[in-house]
Order: structure tokens, then C-alpha cells, then sequence
């Protein structure tokens, strides 16, 4: 259905693509560093089931739809951003929190847990419009409309870049955790580093707020 070279050369691209740092691998980062590698691989595969669920809108023209209405692009491009800088606000404040305790001898904050870190990377990416557009502009590239079963083919791409993303992500929350750990005796060192990841988050969260809609 796909042809094989087609699908080696959009392999390949989607690779180059999942390894840039975005919404989805600061989230990650931030939550391992706050959590362990726990609570780092639950977000990485909600990040992924988010992704998932642009994969499915597209191929259904859901993602068609909000992309071309201006109304529903905005609200869902405002609710990602809340969220974004939401998390970003939080991620700072309880670093800094967690931070002066272990200076002070005083206990850190309970983790979230893997159930809350697995629900929070779903909407992290579900509500990222960007993510839609992404798959609209690049999946179609690579369909062969000539072989039929555009829904499948745009299905299985999608999934192909979704997964190459969870397993970006899931590198990121190993090597997050071999940081958190090799540094547990400085928590100057890790309040810094979930301070940057929060800044991240906060920053993309603007840049999602101000981003337009994509012509056509």
C-alpha cells in the first residue's frame, strides 16, 4: 500500500522531527526530574496517546475542520496555552519549593504520580493545535493516493511518527533520571534544571497563544 521508499524517507524525516525539542519533551523532562523515571515514562506514553489522537482526528477530517474554522482553532490554541503555561508556573514554583525544603532539611513534595503525569501528557499534546496542523502538512506528502486507503495510510504514518515521539520522549525521561540521580546531592543543580524546563513550557505555551491559524 505504501511504497517502501516513500515510507524509509518519511521514516526517516519523522525521526528528525520527533528528536526536536517541543511541548511534549520539556513536559517529560520536567516531570522526571521532578518525579523519577516513574512518573517521566507515564508522561511519555500520554504525550504519545495525545499524539494518537491527532493521528485519528486527521484521518477522520476532524483536524480538517478546526484548522479551517477560526473559532475552534482559537479556543482549542488558548486552551493548549493555559495549560502549557499552567504547568510551566507550577513546575517552577513547586522546583523552588522542593528546593529550599532540602536545603532546610524539610520534605519535598509528594510526587503526582504516574496516573496524573499519564493524564497531564495526554493533554499537553491533544490540545496543541500545532500538532494537528503538523499532520496535516506532513503526513499527506507521503500518501500515495493513487493506491487507495487514504485513511489507512494517513493512520499508519501518523503512527509511525507518534511512536518515533514516545520513544524520544522515553529517552529523554531516562536521561532525565540519570541527572535527577547523579544530582541528588544538589538541589541548587536540579531546582535550576526544572526551573528551565518549566521556563520552556511557559515560553511555548506564548508561543502557542500567538500562533495563527495556517492559510489554505
Amino acid at each position: 500500500m505504501i511504497d517502501p521508499a516513500q515510507l524509509a524517507l518519511f521514516t526517516a524525516a519523522a525521526f528528525l522531527l520527533a528528536i526536536t525539542p517541543g511541548p511534549g519533551i520539556f513536559y517529560v523532562a520536567a516531570r522526571t526530574l521532578a518525579g523519577g523515571r516513574a512518573e517521566g515514562l507515564a508522561s511519555s506514553f500520554g504525550t504519545g496517546l495525545g499524539g494518537m489522537v491527532h493521528v485519528v482526528a486527521g484521518s477522520l477530517g476532524v483536524s480538517a475542520i478546526v484548522l479551517a474554522s477560526a473559532e475552534l482553532f482559537t479556543a482549542l490554541k488558548f486552551a493548549g496555552a493555559a495549560y502549557l503555561v499552567w504547568i510551566g508556573f507550577r513546575t517552577i514554583q513547586t522546583a523552588r519549593r522542593d528546593a529550599a525544603n532540602a536545603l532546610q532539611g524539610g520534605p519535598a513534595a509528594p510526587p503526582v504520580g504516574a496516573r496524573r503525569a499519564f493524564r497531564e501528557g495526554v493533554l499537553v499534546e491533544a490540545l496543541n493545535p500545532k500538532t494537528a496542523a503538523f499532520f496535516l502538512a506532513f503526513v499527506p506528502q507521503f500518501v500515495d493516493l493513487q493506491a487507495g486507503g487514504v485513511a489507512v495510510q494517513f493512520v499508519i504514518l501518523g503512527t509511525i511518527s507518534v511512536v518515533l515521539n514516545t520513544l524520544a520522549d522515553v529517552v529523554v525521561a531516562y536521561a532525565a533520571s540519570g541527572i535527577r540521580n547523579g544530582a541528588a546531592a544538589r538541589p541548587t543543580l536540579v531546582r535550576r534544571l526544572r526551573e528551565a524546563s518549566g521556563g520552556a513550557m511557559i515560553a511555548l505555551g506564548v508561543g502557542l497563544a500567538l500562533a495563527r491559524r495556517p492559510a489554505g
